[in-house]
């Protein structure tokens, strides 16, 4: 697995190539990065607590819910995909199987 470090300097390179490495976007790449944090610690609290997790409503009683983890990491992994679109970049290029990324 790629690490974070690899990814970002992956997207920069991708940026580089096509001329487009003014302020803007990498700021944009900035907030790729953001939301790649953030997927990492939706997942763990997935996890964590799983699809369903039960709690106690306002009442006391034991109800059992979605854990909203899971809608958000839907709608971060979206908005990561927009802002490579938006950037005209790919999924970042990691290498080869020779160098044990594929």
């Amino acid at each position: 697995m790629a690490t974070k470090k690899e990814i970002k300097e992956s997207l920069l390179e991708q940026l580089k190539a096509k001329g487009k490495n003014t302020k803007y976007y990498l700021d944009m790449v900035d907030d790729y990065m953001s939301y790649y944090d953030l997927k990492k610690r939706l997942k763990v609290d997935i996890k964590k607590n799983g699809v369903r997790y039960v709690t106690y409503n306002g009442n006391g009683k034991k109800v059992e819910k979605v854990n909203e983890s899971i809608t958000n990491l839907h709608k971060t992994t979206q908005t990561m995909l927009k802002i490579l679109q938006d950037l005209g970049l790919q999924d970042p290029i990691l290498g080869s199987d020779e160098d044990g990324y594929l």
